[in-house]
């Protein structure tokens, strides 16, 4: 008997389920996908990695599919994402998850044309997947109705309040019906979001599988020590000399992006770059490559790479590091899943010393350094770093200071009377044991 049997899911999703590979739940969706079950809402504190999209996605696929679809072919649940690949990667869960049951599902997005969408939503769907952009330019243009919604998730919170969508939510939420279930999932939880869940949720069950500064045990974590104009070289001799493949290399900006990629393509690396100003055919065609080994080297920016979900991706590399420290985290989160170890990079200059610190701090731990002979950072540069006044340095970029609070708070003027449910995990497997992370369906 499989272990999803046991949360309460039908025999057609737990032979689906099987069929991807996986039989033991992580802790997330042994926690959610009983508590999603009984039709109540739900806030969910969780890092990308965790299985949290078979979390919500598995119990609403049951809910869906257990009774019969209403006259006229209603949208029944929608599930709000911040970027197109994250969308598009949580609609593929969709389609493999919902494989033995008669539900239907689209996602929608910008940067391609609309009219096969709105074809498509004329047909009727089950389940919409949707950025807030293109969602509220359908509703304006009447081409979707979500008055019968009978669940809304609202995946990646924090990611959606950075990105500046927090009126377009507000937008949407406005044209739900009043009841229906609601689940929230966020890695952070600054104030703004907490305002959003306590007006959002009634009576939420609560889930918090990681602190916000945890990082996966089987990534092993490195910073190299690199003057600023060795990087590529450091880079180069790294991927060439390790025989790496699959390499998610992380730069701050689009057109830092496009410049390593282009450069580690003169250095005969395969190489393409996502980011926000490539066209989605662009990005799709490169993910794509990527997820099938075909590229040896994807460059992304962070808002880029959510969505990019390969359970065994060996090599993730900080060509720069982020300018938020929990964003380090969510880098990293890319590799080590599914109970296989992965190597994490980061190559460091002289001017981004405090901002490795801030990292640190977050973890709790230094981390590794290691010394690639002709490429270390010469002591003399790290002295002058110090030494720099502090308006010359690169500072970090600190979130709101209540970013730390459990997720939800004590609400103040919830629609429910403001009690929680609480679901206590912290990292331990269901039962209490301890060690790798199961393998658990994304």
């Amino acid at each position: 008997m499989s272990q999803f049997s046991l949360l309460g899911l039908p025999e057609a999703l737990c032979r689906a389920v099987q069929e991807r590979g996986y039989d033991t739940p992580t802790p997330i969706q042994a926690q959610a996908i009983p508590a999603v079950l009984t039709g109540g809402d739900l806030l969910g504190a969780a890092q990308t990695g965790t299985g949290k999209t078979a979390a919500f996605m598995l119990p609403i696929l049951a809910r869906l599919a257990s009774v019969p679809r209403p006259a006229g072919n209603p949208i029944r649940a929608l599930i709000l994402t911040p970027t197109r690949e994250l969308a598009a990667q949580i609609e593929e869960s969709v389609r493999h998850y919902g494989r033995y049951t008669k539900l239907t599902s689209l996602v929608i997005f910008g940067g391609v044309g609309q009219n096969p969408q709105i074809e498509k939503l004329r047909r009727g769907v089950d389940i919409l997947i949707a950025t807030p952009g293109r969602l509220l330019d359908l509703a304006g243009q009447r081409a979707l109705a979500l008055d019968k919604i009978e669940t809304f998730v609202l995946d990646e919170a924090d990611r959606m309040l950075d990105m500046g969508f927090i009126r377009d939510l507000r937008r949407v939420i406005s044209l739900l019906p009043k009841q229906r279930q609601n689940l929230l999932f966020s890695a952070t939880f600054p104030p703004e979001i907490t305002d959003l869940a306590n007006g959002l949720l009634n009576r939420p069950t609560r889930i918090e599988v990681a602190r916000n500064g945890a990082s996966p045990t089987l990534i092993k974590q490195h910073v190299c020590l690199v003057d600023k104009g060795l990087k590529r070289d450091l880079l180069v001799h790294l991927i060439k000399e390790g025989n790496w493949f699959q390499v998610l290399v992380f730069t701050r900006t689009k057109h830092g992006a496009n410049r390593l990629a282009e450069q580690l393509e003169k250095s005969a690396i395969p190489a393409l770059a996502i980011h926000g100003n490539k066209s989605q055919n662009a990005r799709t065609r490169a993910l794509a490559a990527f997820k099938a080994g075909e590229l040896q080297v994807l460059v992304a920016t962070d808002i880029a790479a959510r969505g990019i979900d390969i359970n065994e991706l060996p090599h993730v590399i900080n060509y720069e590091l982020p300018q938020i420290p929990e964003d380090y985290v969510h880098r990293i989160g890319r590799t080590g899943r599914a109970g296989v170890e992965g190597t994490a990079h980061a190559l460091v200059g002289a001017d981004e010393l405090g901002q490795l610190a801030a990292i640190e701090r977050l973890l709790g731990s230094k981390i590794p350094r290691i010394t690639v002979p002709g490429f270390d950072l010469s002591e003399r540069a790290i002295a002058a770093a110090n030494a720099a006044p502090a308006h010359e340095r690169r500072q970090p970029t600190a979130r709101p200071a209540s970013h730390h609070q459990r997720p939800g708070g004590q609400p103040a003027h919830n629609r429910g009377n403001g009690n929680t449910r609480q679901a206590n995990s912290g990292n331990r497997r269901p039962g209490g044991g301890r060690g790798p992370r199961p393998s658990g369906p994304r």
